[in-house]
């Protein structure tokens, strides 16, 4: 039997300009240039500076024949009789998007640091491998392992593999015992312990090229005989094997410490990026208040080609308007509009911003006057939505992906939000601030017995912050902090 049934549904869609703006908001300071400048490659009638004059003006805001979302088909026809010329030519007015305060000026002067061509981690191995005295066959062999080595300094591969892989692949035969020969090689080069297979033979590396002690015998011992009972800290099983004093196993162990586990990732010479965090805002205190100001490089100069003004003006005059004009002009016409949108979008991304970071410094007021993490207060995504009557991911856009200067540090914003517990008063409390706590609780312990967690659970009730075992272990591992049996000290 068929029924029919009448459903209502509401929904909303969100325009290309809307996502694209929702997009914008997002972009940290450095990701927001990177984007400006794609703009302007591809929109002529963009440019920036400050000698022209500013496309942004209240006609053009007041245009009721378009609007502002408008998607643009370059297979339709559009009537060009009714556009309005003097709307898409200049204004004196400038937006007040230009005059808000910021932290760059067009004075600063732009300093730009000599930068050396870096040589790759693996370039540098081959370099060493020139120090070698090696037959054809053997540099081959030796190449190709440098070429196997991870990031991390390390070959995860078998002997075998590696035999069968440069047969396949490269058309090189051999045996497992010359590519062992090649091996010790580059067990020879730097950084130390490069080339091992995995972490006991990579700190076995570093302790064989150290000089030659009592202590760094004791080390290599450790390692090599009784790297498992190491690996659990069973200290008292060490003590016990080599019958060492406490402070003799403690030597020995700190030797082994200060090796490196990571040898490739120390290569300073590395090809990796090093992200350099631009803050997107900055917080001072000025008189016992909190002054907040958004990074200039979010609010560029922008203004309408003048050629492009110049165009306009010219097809305002003429009198006979030819076909090709009249396609010129609204070619010009779209891109005019599509200037003008940007602009109004990085007007509005630049308020967004600002007025969110600003909700936030107010809320967290205590801690960006003092610093004392203990003073951050439960704050939510919807607790700053509610305040600047954005939408929640609105404000996630904002906290996810920007960082603030602060007197204290740069930080991410998303750091400052959390949830809230109680404590034995019946109080609302960051989890931060409990997470500060615990972790103050954990340093100050004695290492020689670490706290586990049921006992720091007792300590934090203590304190006034009734808390699970099993909450203290999550806490704990957020913080990057092991079990009391890994942090365990001679």
């Amino acid at each position: 039997m068929l029924k029919q049934f009448l459903n209502l549904k509401l929904s909303q869609k969100l325009s290309p300009q809307q996502i694209q703006l929702m997009k914008l908001i997002q972009l940290p300071t450095q990701a927001f240039e990177q984007r400006l400048l794609e703009e302007m490659n591809e929109n002529p009638a963009l440019e920036t500076g400050t000698d022209e004059e500013e496309i942004y003006d209240d006609e053009f805001n007041n245009d009721d024949t378009n609007d502002e979302f408008d998607d643009y088909d370059d297979n339709e026809s559009e009537d060009t009789s009714d556009i309005n010329i003097d709307e898409y030519l200049s204004s004196d007015e400038t937006p007040d998007y230009k005059t808000q305060a910021n932290n760059y000026s067009d004075d600063d002067e732009e300093r730009e640091s000599p930068l050396v061509a870096p040589i790759s981690f693996h370039q540098d191995l081959i370099n060493q491998l020139n120090t070698f005295i090696l037959d054809d066959d053997e540099r081959e062999i030796a190449e190709f392992l440098v070429g196997s080595i991870d990031d991390m300094g390390y070959i995860r591969r078998t002997i075998l593999d590696i035999v069968d892989d440069m047969a396949f692949t490269q058309g090189i035969y051999t045996d497992e015992k010359t590519v062992d020969k090649m091996l010790h090689i580059i067990h020879e080069l730097e950084p130390s312990g490069v080339g091992a297979r995995d972490l006991q033979e990579c700190l076995l590396l570093q302790l064989k090229h150290k000089t030659p002690t009592e202590y760094v015998a004791l080390a290599m011992d450790i390692i090599e005989n009784q790297f498992d009972a190491f690996t659990k800290k069973h200290y008292d099983k060490l003590l016990q094997k080599y019958a060492v004093s406490s402070d003799q196993l403690k030597t020995a162990i700190h030797e082994i410490e200060k090796l490196n586990p990571k040898p490739g990732g120390s290569f300073t010479g590395s090809n990796k990026i090093t992200e350099h965090v631009v803050p997107d805002f900055a917080i001072r205190i000025v008189d016992d208040e909190l002054v907040l100001t958004l990074n200039g490089r979010n609010a560029p100069s922008l203004h309408v080609s003048k050629d492009y003004q110049e165009m306009m003006q010219t097809y305002k005059s003429s009198r006979d308007k030819s076909n090709a004009q009249k396609d010129a002009v609204q070619f010009i016409k779209q891109k005019l509009d599509s200037a003008k949108w940007f602009i109004d979008a990085i007007k509005q991304r630049q308020e967004t911003l600002y007025v969110t970071m600003n909700a936030i410094m107010h809320y967290q007021q205590e801690y960006f006057l003092e610093g004392d993490e203990t003073k951050l207060k439960p704050m939510i995504l919807k607790d700053i939505a509610d305040m600047v009557g954005l939408d929640i991911s609105t404000i996630s856009r904002v906290a996810n992906s920007k960082y603030v200067e602060t007197p204290y540090g740069t930080k991410l914003i998303k750091e400052f939000f959390s949830e809230a517990m109680k404590n034995d008063q019946g109080e609302e409390v960051s989890t931060l601030e409990i997470k500060k706590i615990l972790k103050n609780t954990i340093e100050e312990e004695d290492k020689k017995k670490p706290l586990p967690d049921d006992q720091l659970a007792e300590i934090l009730k203590e304190k006034g912050y009734p808390i699970a075992r099993r909450t203290i272990a999550k806490y704990r591992e957020q913080l990057d902090i092991p079990v009391a049996r890994m942090r365990k000290k001679i």
